[in-house]
């Protein structure tokens, strides 16, 4: 089991063993495992990047700080500071003046991107990512500045959302709640039939693909590692830019792909079909079309049905089909746009819909992930419609 003094999610939620906040996290123990495994590979001081250790937790600290999050900003920024020698004029300038400018072109770069994706990630674009290598950052370590803000963006989300259960005061063994008889699922008439595309308001389940704004590698001439990680990560990756681009940095796209695995496709707990709710909503919330895309045809192949989604593509702040759908994408909702309000008032709604901890384990799990998946696809690149 994951040790509470090296674990930064229990020990910053103050979560201990006893606590039943802690027994239910731990149930999913591969992620507990995978998030800690990302977070020691981005932010310690194993990777060979010309991007620092301290610059990459000054960083961490600045988007924590943006995001509302101050116990993960504090954290960082106290490891930041740690490696007092390391401090350069210019991180300093971050670390004592909220929302400076430092006056050096690849730090400023990196800053407004930083900024930007906290929480906005639809508001950067293709000339904030090419503003980074244009500033002096080699493309490896473009990537890894990208997979950084994701995965602070999933911690973040992460830690207030594990603080809220443990502040709800968890029941590690709560059942969940016999979903109430419904009447037999009519398909509404002004909706194709699943298995047909669903466009609405500028959003589909068709199959899209995707372009990368920066060079991806050549499977060819990859080096063993990043064959080995393309490999493992997806039937196609060789064919696909967005492996090809993130296999630039192989330990990171294998940490991350071992935290997506056990989120989404753990046994028991959340059903597949609601954590593909979750993921949706988040990513409509986002304006990421192209996760939107993959997650509404995933839940339409579980659930069999398109509803839910086509009420998510119209308005997600009024979607779900039943008080369980509804809590679902409410509590997605402000953990994506307000992770520094998320609390007790978010999370006891799941609970009064039904859902067990574990359950609701589950649904933080997926709607924080997204904050990751989302930012990735719409800074790294672009969808691209498949023509018929």
């Amino acid at each position: 089991m994951t040790d509470t003094t090296t674990d930064t999610i229990d020990r910053l939620a103050g979560l201990a063993q006893g606590n039943p906040s802690f027994t239910t996290r731990h149930e999913r123990e591969k992620v507990a495992l995978a998030t800690q495994a990302c977070e020691d590979l981005l932010l310690g001081n194993q990777l060979d990047s010309v991007l620092t250790q301290a610059e990459r937790l000054v960083l961490a600290a600045e988007q924590a700080r943006v995001s509302g999050v101050a116990a993960l900003e504090a954290d960082y920024r106290a490891r930041a500071e740690a490696l007092s020698d390391a401090i350069s004029p210019e991180l300093r300038t971050i670390l004592d003046q909220q929302g400076a400018r430092t006056g050096n072109a690849r730090m400023d770069a990196m800053l407004h991107f930083v900024r930007t994706l906290a929480l906005n990630p639809a508001e950067s674009d293709q000339a904030a990512l090419l503003a980074i290598p244009a500033a002096g950052l080699s493309l490896n370590d473009t990537v890894l500045l990208a997979q950084l803000i994701g995965f602070v963006a999933y911690q973040v989300r992460l830690l207030v959302g594990v603080k809220a259960m443990s502040d709800m005061g968890g029941v590690a063994d709560t059942p969940a709640a016999e979903p109430a008889a419904a009447a037999p699922f009519v398909h509404p008439a002004n909706l194709p039939p699943p298995g047909e595309p669903l466009r609405r308001n500028g959003f589909t389940s068709e199959t899209l693909d995707w372009k990368a704004w920066l060079e991806v590698l050549t499977p060819d001439t990859a080096t063993p590692e990043q064959q080995h990680v393309l490999e493992v990560s997806h039937p196609k990756a060789k064919t696909m830019d967005f492996y090809l681009l993130l296999a630039r940095q192989p330990q990171v796209l294998l940490e991350r792909s071992k935290a997506f695995n056990a989120i989404m496709y753990a046994p028991g707990g959340l059903s597949r079909a609601e954590r593909e709710v979750a993921a949706t909503a988040v990513s409509r919330s986002n304006g990421c079309v192209y996760c939107a895309s993959v997650h509404a045809q995933r839940f339409e192949q579980l659930a069999k049905r398109n509803d839910v989604m086509a009420q998510m593509f119209d308005d997600p702040d009024t979607a779900g089909t039943n008080a369980r759908e509804r809590a679902i994408i409410q509590s997605s909702l402000v953990l994506t746009r307000a992770p520094g309000s998320f609390g007790v008032q978010n999370v006891q709604p799941l609970r009064d819909a039904g859902l067990s901890d574990l359950e609701i384990l589950d649904m933080l799990h997926s709607a924080a992930l997204f904050g990751w998946a989302n930012r990735l696809m719409l800074n790294l690149g672009v969808e691209i419609y498949i023509s018929a």
